[in-house]
């Protein structure tokens, strides 16, 4: 489902995000990036939904090449990917509907699909009942949902996100995870980045861990390590039930 294969990334200033890379993420898996910020893991993310192109290696998405994908070909892809990010990204002038109806939209999908398709996904992610609200209305875990759900609309195959309980409390976060995970149930191939240590090890998930854009550990069902002058520590919570 998704591979990258000797995968570098260095910034135009000189920063090397990522370093001779290899991951391999089968379908319909769920899969914590973690590490501190700056380790690699948003610069990964953008490799995955061509938001950027490795300097060096083999990336592919779905089975397809995206690394040397030619630009006409990015839209198809991104339909097949939804990203999810911290700051939520909605649009503060349209109401809940709007907002994940614009994803639809902008794909030339038919009005009846819209109609369909919106009132379809907002009740999976529990705001049927904020249809009609704007963005500065909702609380955070409410904006996150809505951004979730722009990003389920189309069916993605894959959903990204990039540290979505970056801006939420602990309660919100891990009914954002929960979320996260009865989506991944129905077959979405998952990928979070994050450093939040508690959700990670609540769900116990394969954990994939950067350090100056190298992987430094890959356990199947592991928990969160953070290193910190040396020493490594782990927070041992309830696992995900």
């Amino acid at each position: 489902m998704i591979s990258l294969r000797g995968v570098s990334l260095v910034y135009p200033n000189g920063t090397r995000a990522l370093d001779d890379v290899d991951i391999e993420i089968a379908k319909g898996s769920f899969v914590f990036l973690v590490g501190h910020s700056g380790t690699g893991k948003s610069s990964l993310l953008r490799l995955l939904y061509r938001e950027q192109k490795p300097t060096r290696g083999e990336v592919s998405v779905d089975n397809v090449r995206v690394d040397n994908m030619r630009n006409a070909k990015v839209p198809e892809l991104r339909r097949n990917v939804g990203v999810v990010f911290q700051d939520f990204k909605l649009l503060q002038d349209k109401t809940v509907w709007e907002n994940v109806a614009f994803a639809l939209q902008v794909t030339g999908a038919r009005t009846k699909d819209v109609m369909r398709q919106v009132p379809r996904v907002l009740d999976q992610v529990g705001l049927a009942h904020k249809a009609r609200v704007f963005p500065s209305e909702l609380s955070g875990g409410e904006q996150q949902r809505t951004a979730i759900a722009r990003a389920l609309v189309n069916n993605p195959k894959i959903m990204l996100c990039d540290e979505p309980t970056g801006n939420l409390d602990p309660v919100n976060a891990n009914e954002i995870m929960d979320l996260l995970h009865r989506i991944n149930l129905k077959g979405t191939t998952m990928v979070v980045a994050t450093h939040n240590a508690q959700v990670v090890d609540r769900m116990r998930r394969r954990v994939i861990r950067l350090e100056h854009g190298k992987i430094t550990a890959d356990d199947e069902r592991g928990f969160y390590h953070v290193t910190d002058a040396g020493e490594t520590t782990t927070t041992v919570v309830a696992a995900f039930k």
